[in-house]
């Protein structure tokens, strides 16, 4: 080979590596990362309601510095609850009002369901999220003449989030929805016959 041919190979094999170690290394990134957006809303956990992320100036008052997660689109409160499944179903409701209200359920690799306000009966939302074995207890435990409005979501991974998002189109609205995303319900899901014990 001479030496030009071995200086182009050369160069094409360090090129190769270069770019599956880059490839690597960004794959690797939310694993390492400790301040990831899961880690972030963990800190949340023992909340029974939604966790503020973003929070509407209103008046004179402008937005806290609480904002952890992209800055979103300046007329959304944002909000969040955080799941462990090791300790039980969580149960996420919210009342529906003349603001929407939009509720996205997060894992490791991102969001895998998402509703609004559209889909609430009589006024509320309720989101139940569950493992594979806590969804097969409640279908085996499920009272065929009880009709549940519960929606009920298998998530992938035992730990994960649900980000809350109310939409104040008019300033006048900006109170109103940070109330909205406060009033957020985010509870351990406990069986029939343990809140009646309790």
């Amino acid at each position: 080979m001479t030496p030009r041919g071995r200086f182009l190979l050369a160069t094409a094999t360090g090129l190769v590596l270069a770019g599956l170690v880059h490839i690597g290394v960004v794959l690797l990134i939310p694993r390492l990362s400790k301040v990831d957006a899961l880690s972030r809303a963990l800190v949340g956990e023992t909340l029974d309601h939604a966790m503020p992320v973003y929070t509407l100036a209103t008046g004179d008052t402008p937005s806290p510095p609480e904002a952890w997660l992209p800055i979103p689109d300046p007329a959304v409160a944002v909000g969040i609850c955080a799941y462990d499944l090791a300790e039980g179903p969580m149960r996420v409701s919210a009342r529906t009002g003349p603001l929407m209200l939009s509720l996205a359920v997060h894992g490791r690799r991102g969001a895998f369901y998402a509703v609004t306000d559209q889909a609430a009966v009589r006024g509320g939302l309720d989101l139940v999220v569950l493992t594979r074995a806590q969804y097969d207890e409640a279908l085996a435990n499920a009272d065929e003449n009880d009709v549940t409005r519960d929606v009920r979501i298998v998530a992938p991974d035992a730990k994960g989030y649900v980000v809350v998002r109310v939409i104040a189109a008019l300033p006048s609205q900006r109170p109103a929805a940070n109330a909205a995303v406060q009033a957020v319900s985010c509870t351990v899901d406990l069986p029939a016959d343990d809140k009646a014990g309790g």
